[in-house]
């Protein structure tokens, strides 16, 4: 399938590893041109250098931290001046922070919401603009599945995810009439490199565990439907499609990618 993304500019936030840079490999591959962003240069240029190898498109990227109004800022100014246009902006930057609600202090909840609220509407103010004279554009912002169904010690991320929700549903409504369509995926267990950190720590403890067998672990513990944890490329081709020509009829919509995990829709 052609998904239609050939010559559009995406940016990618948290786009150096994970469910960022698959999204970002995926696009790409489709023919889009892609910024990635992301905190840590040595990881973003292998990040880029890899996507280039592998599809033979074109990468641009750029050390930000999304957390710094500037930083987004000259982002968007990089995207836009290097390749014309911006069609899409997939808000991904991220990492779970997941506590009892009394241990939680007011600085943490600043952090969070600054790190996945704050840093969306943000970009998407900048975007905006762009995407209108380009004559419509796609918005997907990466929540998790916390942010529908949130338990005991899941603090301050579910609640920054649920908000990030309740933008999407907003925002779908207020940029409808510029044919730029807003969307949420809802991730569930997806292989990521904050489980790779896990493991490592978990290793330390038992230097004969596998990450293969954590991951079954892990699997096992939540007794996911499917029974195993999602690949980021799975995360990815969903990203992807959002962003393409073929969801056009798609907007304010929060798709689970959980392998089934979620008691809600």
């Amino acid at each position: 399938m052609d998904l239609g993304l050939k010559g559009k500019v995406a940016i990618v936030t948290g786009g150096s590893y994970g469910i960022g840079r698959a999204a970002a490999w995926r696009m790409c591959d489709e023919g889009a041109k892609v910024v990635i962003c992301a905190r840590r240069e040595d990881v973003l240029q292998d990040a880029a250098r890899e996507i280039e190898i592998r599809t033979e498109g074109t990468v641009l990227p750029i050390r930000a931290n999304v957390a710094d109004a500037g930083d987004i800022s000259r982002v968007v100014q990089a995207a836009t001046q290097t390749f014309g246009r911006l069609d899409i902006l997939v808000n991904n930057a991220g990492q779970s922070a997941a506590y009892p609600f009394e241990s939680v202090t007011d600085e943490e909840w600043h952090a969070d919401f600054d790190l996945k609220l704050w840093a969306a509407i943000r970009f998407v103010r900048e975007a905006i603009p762009h995407m209108r004279r380009a004559g419509g554009g796609r918005i997907i912002n990466v929540t998790n599945l916390g942010a529908k169904t949130p338990g005991a010690g899941s603090v301050p991320t579910s609640v920054s995810r649920a908000a990030g929700i309740a933008v999407t549903k907003a925002l779908s409504k207020d940029l409808a009439k510029d044919n730029i369509l807003v969307t949420t995926v809802c991730i569930g267990l997806i292989k990521s490199g904050q489980h790779e950190r896990r493991f490592a720590q978990a290793n330390v403890q038992n230097p004969s565990l596998r990450l293969d067998e954590f991951y079954d672990q892990m699997s096992d513990a939540r007794n996911l439907p499917l029974g195993r944890i999602g690949e980021a490329e799975e995360a990815g081709d969903v990203i992807a499609f959002l962003a393409s020509e073929r969801a056009s009829y798609l907007t304010g919509i929060a798709v689970n990618i959980d392998g089934g995990a979620s008691p809600v829709t």
